[in-house]
Parts: C-alpha cells; structure tokens; sequence
C-alpha cells in the first residue's frame, strides 16, 4: 500500500561518470547535479515499488533540489527518499542525499504512478 513513511537509500562510489565535467553541469570534477537526481530517483522508485499494483510504474515529474556540498570523485553518497504525501497518483517524497563530511543535498521530489502500457504508447505516439 502507498502510504507516507516508505522509504529507500541507495549509495554510490563517486566516478569521473557521474562529475559535472562529463555530465556538462559545470567544469569541476566533482559530483555533479544530475547525478544527485539520478541517485535521489533510484531511492523513491526503490521505495514505492513493491507497493504499485501490477502494470503500473512511477514517474519523475518535478524536483526542487538544494545542492549543499561538493563530494570529490572516490567519495561515496548515500541518498535516502522518504515518501511524504500521496495525493491518489501523485507521490511526494523528501529526500537527502550525504557523504562522509555531511549533508550534499536535500529538496522534493514528485513522482506520479501511471499504466505502464499507456505510458509507453504515449511515448511511442510521440515518434
């Protein structure tokens, strides 16, 4: 059942991969912001899934996101969404993420649980 209080963390070892430098968010080699969103994503779809009904999947669809600290490649994150509102398909979780040293980042993140076939033939009309 989707219900406030569900929870999921997941943790990564820093790579060149995920620095702003590759991903094109800055020119520094340290962790970059899109990669702290991939990692915030994978904690709340960890966290909702064994409670979606069978066909259906959640989506990203927003995110106000802080970015705190630097974490330098090698270090490890851990990134922790904790679901904090449902509002019938619509899922709001808060989320921080941390490293060795302290906070990294924190903010919201929306997703929304939809058909998954429907979803796709969306996404396929849309060719």
């Amino acid at each position: 059942m989707l219900a406030p209080g569900r929870q999921a963390t997941v943790e990564e070892t820093v790579t060149e991969d995920m620095t702003a430098q590759r991903l094109g968010s800055g020119d520094v080699p340290v962790l970059g912001t899109p990669a702290i969103l991939a990692l915030v994503e994978a904690a709340a779809v960890t966290a909702v899934a064994e409670a979606l009904d069978p066909g259906t999947t959640s989506v990203g669809a927003s995110v106000e996101l802080d970015h705190l600290a630097p974490t330098p490649v090698g270090g490890t994150v851990t990134a922790t969404a904790a679901l904090a509102e449902v509002e019938g398909r619509r899922l709001t979780f808060r989320f921080e993420v941390t490293d060795a040293a302290g906070p990294v980042a924190r903010g919201t993140h929306v997703r929304v649980v939809v058909d998954r076939e429907r979803f796709l033939d969306t996404a396929r009309e849309r060719r």
